[in-house]
């Protein structure tokens, strides 16, 4: 039994000394994924999402069997594409903010506060965000968007915190238990 012990705690070691500071890579990721679509211009941004617009109507007509003419498939495309903006915003930021909620719940931050930091954080990017797209040509700011990309982040920070109280309660709740400490007995 000493022999698990030992392994549990070299890959609680492990895991402290390598993953953790490595944790806040998946958020600067996906800060420069989102600064990158921000920098679009207007043209750029509106024709990629209704490229991929375009592309979810004939996957769920050739999935669905619907038999869609060229006509019937432009008129869904045009009908689901704000649509689909205001989903990539959402999921966007719901990437962010479980890749922000994550290290910081590694680190110890928990319940409200977790909320509240990551929370802050993500609102934060998504004002500064929408402020950039101030300065890129054929783009706004929009009020909507930052409303959209908060309930995306905080939808994130509450999955993370689902997520991190299952991991903490199975999966890692062999390496949450501190050993007992022996006892020293006084000889005389």
């Amino acid at each position: 039994m000493k022999v698990f012990h030992y392994i549990g705690v070299f890959i609680k070691t492990l895991l402290r000394t390598l993953l953790k500071p490595l944790s806040f890579v998946p958020a600067l990721v996906m800060m420069y994924v989102i600064f990158g679509f921000s920098a679009q211009t207007g043209p750029e941004s509106g024709h990629l999402s209704y490229q991929v617009t375009h592309a979810v109507v004939i996957v769920a007509d050739k999935v669905g069997n619907l038999e869609l003419s060229d006509e019937q498939i432009a008129h869904y495309t045009d009908k689901l594409h704000p649509y689909v903006r205001k989903t990539a915003h959402f999921t966007e930021y719901l990437l962010l903010a479980m890749s922000v909620a994550l290290p910081l719940y590694v680190y110890g931050l928990r319940g409200i506060p977790l909320v509240f930091v990551a929370g802050l954080f993500c609102v934060g990017f998504a004002c500064l965000d929408e402020y950039h797209q101030s300065f890129v040509a054929g783009r706004g700011p929009s009020k909507r968007d930052v409303i959209i990309d908060s309930c995306g982040s905080f939808v994130g920070i509450i999955i993370t915190r689902i997520f991190g109280f299952i991991g903490r309660k199975t999966i890692f709740a062999p390496l949450a238990k501190k050993p007992k400490k022996k006892r020293r007995s006084r000889s005389c």
